[in-house]
């Protein structure tokens, strides 16, 4: 496998937003882009002239992989479902390493959606539109979908039964078998080569030990023109948020699929160039990270480790004896500089700098000989006998 010539970061942005990338509604591929100061030549022009070069200058370097900061694409002939299944595990090592919460990542073929919607009667010249409304399907309930089937597109309810039908399932590599025997579907040859590439696709994927996170969802459109085989979608299913708080709504975080026509687009001489591909949603990790941090966790302010307080009043003496022994122990610990503060203005002030402990002594704990150990961040209090606090607090800041 060959890579794409030296370029810089910038270079690759134009090409891959250019040439692997259909352009927003309404864009011009011709306008020119400004990077790092420089204005390049026009985009297209720019990512003809390099596919040229590359395809040119060595006849026999036909495969490339173009990788970017949120992308990655492999262009060039294989054997069916192998780079598909290694873009499939990228997802999975990207999300499960992120650790942003559960996820599902959705597989489906644009030639199973285009064979299921000649085999229930919808017209050819309306599979884009119908595919549009079956892609709304997890925003919306399956009664508003067929019900645009119907008033909108004018498809008869019979054919809008027969669509929901199969839209509705989702399941593993059983679902695949269970539909290469389905009587209609396995006579249209779109859906059966969708189903079989399918079947070898989950097979490889059971190699890469990650189908307990694939699901085949026979919902999944990707209403984008340009897809032409395997499609996916990487969704959270819950982000992690405190206990008794709603789950961060945050939706698909990365997708792609197969797209073999596009490159032919942008090439003189039409040439066909199969390509697979995902993006990474890098926008809306950043999202989620940020909802995490202001749902779970306060940002520490201090480098104070714990804060000696007091539950009742007339403890200064015993709170200056305890923070003098966690002091000439290296701990960073600090107090109020008041003689009695109350006990709430003591938490909140932790809670505010992001001290993680607080370490109490009220009449009990000094009558058993103990300092009450108080996580900020749990609320969960424990009893460290007084010999013991130093230990357990080097402990904990040591954990964390």
């Amino acid at each position: 496998m060959q890579r794409l010539g030296p370029l810089s970061r910038e270079a690759w942005a134009t090409l891959t937003l250019q040439l692997l990338r259909p352009p927003c509604a309404g864009a011009s591929l011709l306008s020119p882009r400004v990077l790092g100061g420089l204005v390049q030549p026009p985009a297209r022009e720019f990512a003809e002239a390099r596919l040229k070069i590359q395809l040119e200058s060595d006849k026999e370097k036909s495969n490339f992989v173009i990788k970017t900061p949120k992308d990655f694409d492999i262009a060039g002939q294989f054997d069916p479902m192998i780079p598909d299944a290694e873009c499939l595990k990228i997802i999975y090592e990207i999300l499960n390493t992120l650790q942003l919460g559960d996820f599902l990542i959705k597989v489906n073929d644009r030639r199973i959606l285009d064979g299921m919607f000649a085999v229930c009667g919808v017209p050819e010249n309306k599979f884009r539109f119908v595919c549009s409304s079956v892609d709304k399907l997890g925003k919306m309930s399956w009664k508003d979908v067929r019900e645009e089937m119907v008033g909108k597109m004018g498809l008869a309810s019979e054919v809008a039964d027969c669509i929901g039908d199969y839209i509705q399932q989702h399941g593993g590599g059983s679902l695949v078998e269970q539909l290469l025997q389905d009587p209609k579907l396995s006579q249209n040859k779109l859906a059966l080569e969708g189903l079989r590439d399918l079947k070898l696709l989950f097979e490889y994927l059971t190699l890469f030990g990650i189908t307990e996170k694939i699901i085949f969802d026979l919902s999944l459109a990707r209403g984008l023109d340009y897809y032409t085989g395997v499609i996916y979608e990487a969704v959270l299913l819950q982000a992690p948020t405190r206990q008794g708080e709603e789950p961060l709504g945050v939706g698909s975080v990365a997708a792609g699929g197969r797209y073999d026509d596009l490159v032919g687009m942008f090439d003189p001489k039409g040439r066909k160039v199969p390509c697979v591909g995902l993006s990474i949603g890098v926008e809306r990790i950043f999202s989620i990270v940020e909802q995490r941090m202001e749902a779970t966790e306060k940002i520490q302010m201090t480098e104070t480790q714990v804060l000696v307080a007091a539950a009742q009043k007339n403890f200064l003496k015993e709170r200056m004896k305890l923070i003098a022994e966690l002091w000439d122990a290296g701990i960073k610990a600090e107090m109020l500089y008041k003689k009695d503060p109350s006990f709430l203005s003591q938490l909140h002030y932790c809670e505010e700098t992001g001290i993680p402990l607080v370490a109490i002594i009220g009449e009990r704990e000094l009558k058993d000989g103990v300092i009450k150990l108080r996580s900020v961040a749990s609320r969960e209090e424990v009893d460290i006998k007084r010999e013991n606090i130093v230990t357990e607090i080097q402990r904990r800041t040591c954990e964390s």
